[in-house]
């Protein structure tokens, strides 16, 4: 069920997307015109609502020691993707599943290794669950930034430098 959100909403969602770790309540409400209090109750909100489904580090898996990253395609009968994407996810490597709503190549497992081995250890893993693993995929970059709101209002009017 979608969840009623004005500008102020769109706005404070805007701003935790760019940089969730740094934008204070107080931070937030002088870049939105309201009150830090008021900012509060809003983020509790859209916690309480389910529009923030949580909080993630960013991580620069290169740097941590994993340098591959390969994303790896795969089909999986629709009765079986729910329980199979929670087995995935158990997998150690795998850092994040995308379900699709195609019929074919609909799962996504995005995965990390130090080394071709590791990789192909997971390939073998999600193989034995019953995945028909049709593409892998070493990725160079991945890029992420926040929701707009079909142009109602810009960067600068959020706070954030355009």
């Amino acid at each position: 069920m979608a969840v009623s959100l004005d500008d102020i909403d769109r706005r404070i969602l805007r701003l935790l997307q760019t940089d969730g770790r740094h934008n204070t309540n107080a931070a937030i409400s002088d870049r939105v015109g309201v009150s830090p209090s008021t900012v509060g109750k809003r983020i509790a909100r859209l916690e309480e609502t389910g529009v923030i489904t949580g909080y993630r580090s960013e991580v620069d898996y290169e740097r941590a020691g994993y340098p591959l990253e390969m994303l790896i395609t795969c089909t999986v009968g629709i009765a079986d993707r729910e329980c199979l994407v929670e087995q995935a996810l158990d997998i150690d490597g795998v850092v994040s599943v995308r379900e699709l709503m195609t019929g074919s190549e609909n799962v996504h497992v995005l995965v990390v290794g130090t080394s071709k081995s590791d990789i192909i250890r997971i390939a073998h893993r999600l193989d034995a669950l019953n995945f028909d693993v049709t593409d892998e995929t070493l990725l160079r970059s991945e890029f992420f930034g926040p929701v707009g709101d079909g142009g109602r209002w810009t960067d600068s009017e959020a706070g954030t430098p355009e």
